[in-house]
């Protein structure tokens, strides 16, 4: 799945308006600091993932979630799916074609640190958009907690009240919870959210208990080589 020339539009139209983009490191490898980073993956995958927002080596690649973090998704999703160790990186590019990847933000903020509010605001509508309207699938599973808040912004008190009460509870990374959006069209859905914590090696709390918390999450949704797509 490709973003629409519309699409694109509006998000370099909402990067030429944002402060705090990584620019240097897009510089660095000769990117273009407008170009959202968005692998979205074909349309009919039945698993999404989404994070907080692309890295380095996403500026370098041009994907997300290609990063040591996203390897570590990677590398997991890989071994359960085959039962081996993930062969090469390029192996595991390829891999991102089988699920739908996205984003809170879809460009590096300075620092690595998180979008204010008023950025995530912004960008929402079009996030949203590409949730609900062109992706099949239902069934999300977020990565770190301003990933999973991030479903809370817009919503009525009472819901995001329900969202964040969900985020302190001790078994939120066993549990679900169905959240509704709604696109900038009028569409809704409502997605089966299952959240993790981030997966970066900084994430010294959860970081060596995460490739077993994404597995029991993979065996949740029976993720296997025929299940993943409609």
């Amino acid at each position: 799945m490709s973003l629409s020339c519309e699409q694109r539009q509006t998000l370099r139209d909402l990067a030429s308006e944002t402060d705090g983009i990584d620019r240097p490191v897009y510089a660095r490898f000769d990117k273009d600091p407008l170009e959202p980073i968005i692998g979205l993956g074909d349309t009919n995958t039945r698993i999404g993932f989404f994070g907080r927002d692309p890295g380095t080596d996403e500026v370098k690649y041009g994907e997300p979630f290609i990063g040591a973090g996203g390897q570590l998704v990677r590398k997991t999703i890989y071994r359960h799916l085959h039962g081996d160790d993930l062969p090469d990186f390029e192996t595991s590019r390829a891999l991102g074609q089988d699920f739908f990847w996205i984003n809170t933000v879809p460009y590096k903020p300075i620092g690595n640190k998180a979008w204010s509010m008023k950025t995530k605001r912004r960008f929402q509508p079009t996030m949203i958009s590409l949730l609900v309207e062109q992706w099949q699938g239902r069934s999300l599973i977020t990565l770190g907690r301003e990933a999973f808040l991030w479903f809370g912004i817009g919503q009525s008190k009472d819901e995001r009240a329900r969202i964040e009460s969900f985020w302190k509870r001790d078994d939120r990374f066993e549990s679900a919870i169905e959240i509704e959006l709604s696109a900038p069209n009028g569409q809704t859905a409502t997605f089966d959210i299952r959240p993790l914590p981030h997966p970066s090696p900084l994430n010294a709390t959860w970081y060596k208990r995460f490739p077993d918390l994404l597995r029991q999450r993979l065996e949740q949704l029976d993720v296997r080589i025929d299940t993943l797509r409609f």
